[in-house]
């Protein structure tokens, strides 16, 4: 029996939308529809995002909050260290681990083969990297995580320099 391509979500905004899948491999549909129903359906995600200009600032302030306060939680939950580097990249940098991070344990524990023990060894190796450019450079699947976190050069393992 095939993995199925059509998923109904519930979106978040309360509306059920049937999404196609069939893109994406069948081993990350699952996955994908689970992040889809925590996000506004596409008619109402573009009429947060049409609104008028000042609208649109708030909501994005209001997002990044919400985005920063989940990855601070997170953070402090699974003892990760204070990210280094410029004051503007540490709350971004913050954000992507954190989502990088996420994407990585569902790839790889919930939908993958993976269990606690390989997990928090892969937990180990991210909290060595705390330049917060490293996490924001890093635009990949989470499944690739533990290739990228072994690649990494001391440079971006904490270090004394204050101009990261």
């Amino acid at each position: 029996m095939a993995v199925r391509t059509k998923w109904t979500v519930e979106h978040s905004c309360s509306h059920q939308v049937i999404h196609d899948l069939s893109d994406r491999p069948a081993d990350r549909r699952a996955g994908f529809a689970r992040w889809l129903a925590g996000r506004d359906c596409t008619d109402c995600w573009k009429a947060a995002r049409d609104t008028d200009t000042k609208s649109k600032e708030e909501w994005l302030a209001a997002k990044r909050a919400a985005e920063q306060e989940a990855a601070a939680a997170w953070a402090k939950q699974f003892d990760m260290p204070q990210l280094e580097g410029p004051q503007k990249a540490l709350g971004w940098g913050e954000r992507s681990r954190h989502q990088l991070m996420v994407s990585a344990h569902t790839a790889l524990v919930v939908e993958g083969s993976w269990d606690e023990a390989d997990w928090a060894e892969l937990e180990d190796k991210a909290r060595s990297i705390t330049r917060a450019g490293w996490w924001i450079d890093r635009d990949a699947e989470g499944s690739d995580l533990l290739e990228l976190l072994d690649a990494a050069g001391e440079d971006d393992r904490g270090t004394e320099n204050p101009f990261r």
